[in-house]
């Protein structure tokens, strides 16, 4: 307990608690080699049951997880900490607690809840595999929910560590198994481009073979296509309500629901159907948990990407009151495709990006959201989207300066920036000082990252100071003046 002392002091204490408790841990693990200061060990302590007396006057006792005879700030404070710093902690472990706490029999505090639950979010993997994980075998499913110890060799590398005979010596592989296996390449004279291109092809069709394992039956086509014409023509919200009621019913239980809502299309609906829509087809009562996202990218996010005026209110009011439930949800189908929307972020995609993140979003997940999109890897390129819209999606971020003011308004909303997040966020500076030298959005985006992201700017402030010299507005001197005090 008393290892950890100053990791409760600075949740206790700090304005910005999941920021300085990331520093402390990772100084923590850096400066010691014992193993009292492990995330387990600190898991380990949150989760100890304690016993503690419900009524004083006939004494019962319960036995509670050791986080919750904490004062509810503190809780909420150390679950938001737990969700930023996830990757630190065994994911199995995270669920157990989080589990813990939103099932006791204790009444929760609001946002303990809502930390509870954003940490079982971001532990949580949901993808259209969801039907390969389905067996009315039990043996199956316990075989595989078997998870390896976080932290721990896997058991065929350590069965491989008592062996000779190790090909390389960080690496224990025999020299048998190495000639056993099956090379990456058919032939020395192969061309690496051939290669690459080859396991492309192996990936795409792996992925094919996992969309087609679900094949719809012709009936169920039939009535999707039937459907499709009837949700088209507005007659009434009671129809509308009947047809949406109708289409979520053949989606749980006629095969992919992906794919029904792509035979369906109901992008092509007006903005008040699409409101009624959203709102009846989720009902709680879906085993699909990939479902919530399947209806943003199936009615909002089409509209949105090919928006070039101010949203309607009807829409916009559906999309705020779905993604303030489907917090998840919002970040994968919505906010994701939408940063990389071909033609860059306009002025009324900005305003509705904002509303979103300012109304819907807890801190943790727009800042685990902005450390995805920088993610140098394919993770940050990974959403919900039809093939039919894919056109509409780049590759890479398109920088305009409705983007660079979305930005400026996640800085402001006192969103928690990793350094993976920072580091991508200032790589692309001295590219976009060249087309933004006189903008007065380039520079309060600057300024506003200057001072929010101070302590990890460090290692940046002479590439920054050089580039914000070519910029010509009233603002530089003040953003070299802060950048000096680095």
């Amino acid at each position: 307990m008393e290892a950890w002392v100053p990791l409760f002091d600075i949740f206790l204490n700090s304005p910005t608690p999941e920021g300085e408790a990331s520093l402390w841990l990772q100084q923590s693990f850096d400066a010691t080699t014992t193993t009292t200061t492990t995330t387990g060990s600190f898991l380990a302590l949150l989760s100890k049951p304690i016993d503690v007396v419900i009524n004083s006057s006939s004494p019962i006792s319960n036995r509670i997880p050791y986080i919750q005879t904490l004062p509810n700030a503190l809780q909420s404070r150390i679950l938001s900490f737990l969700t930023v710093e996830s990757c630190r902690f065994c994911a199995r472990d995270l669920t157990s607690l989080a589990n813990t706490i939103l099932k006791g029999n204790q009444q929760l505090d609001f946002w303990v809840k809502k930390s509870a639950h954003n940490l079982l979010d971001k532990v949580s993997h949901s993808d259209f595999n969801w039907v390969s994980s389905l067996s009315l075998d039990e043996s199956n499913d316990d075989e595989e929910n078997v998870e390896e110890e976080f932290g721990v060799l896997p058991i065929w590398l350590q069965c491989k560590k008592s062996t000779g005979n190790v090909v390389l010596p960080w690496l224990p592989v025999s020299l048998e198994e190495l000639n056993s296996s099956t090379p990456v390449t058919s032939s020395v004279d192969e061309k690496p481009d051939e290669v690459v291109e080859e396991t492309d092809q192996m990936v795409d069709e792996s992925q094919a073979v996992c969309r087609m394992d679900i094949l719809l039956d012709p009936e169920v086509r039939k009535r999707a296509m039937s459907l499709k014409s009837q949700i088209l023509v507005f007659e009434s919200a009671s129809k509308t309500i009947a047809l949406a009621n109708e289409v979520r019913e053949m989606c749980v239980k006629g095969g992919d629901p992906f794919e029904i809502l792509g035979l369906v299309e109901p992008w092509e609906v007006d903005d008040e159907t699409a409101s009624i829509l959203v709102s009846h087809f989720i009902t709680g009562d879906e085993e699909h948990v990939a479902w919530p996202s399947e209806v943003l990218c199936s009615v909002i996010l089409p509209k949105l990407l090919v928006l070039n005026e101010p949203a309607s209110r009807v829409l916009v009011t559906a999309t705020i009151t779905f993604c303030k439930v489907h917090q998840k949800a919002a970040v994968d189908a919505l906010l994701c495709p939408l940063m990389f929307r071909k033609e860059g972020i306009n002025n009324h995609l900005c305003d509705i990006m904002a509303k979103i993140i300012r109304e819907c979003l807890h801190t943790t997940h727009v800042s685990a959201f902005l450390h995805k999109l920088f993610f140098k890897g394919n993770e940050g390129r990974s959403y919900i989207c039809h093939e039919c819209h894919e056109y509409l999606i780049s590759d890479e971020l398109i920088w305009t300066e409705p983007l660079l003011t979305l930005f400026q308004n996640i800085l402001n909303h006192n969103v928690y920036l990793t350094q993976n997040s920072v580091d991508g966020l200032v790589s692309v500076i001295p590219q976009l000082v060249e087309r933004y030298s006189k903008s007065l959005k380039f520079g309060n985006f600057l300024l506003c990252l200057v001072t929010k992201c101070s302590p990890l700017l460090q290692s940046h402030k002479l590439s920054l100071i050089k580039a914000v010299e070519q910029t010509n507005t009233f603002m530089t001197k003040s953003i070299i003046s802060k950048l000096g005090l680095l």
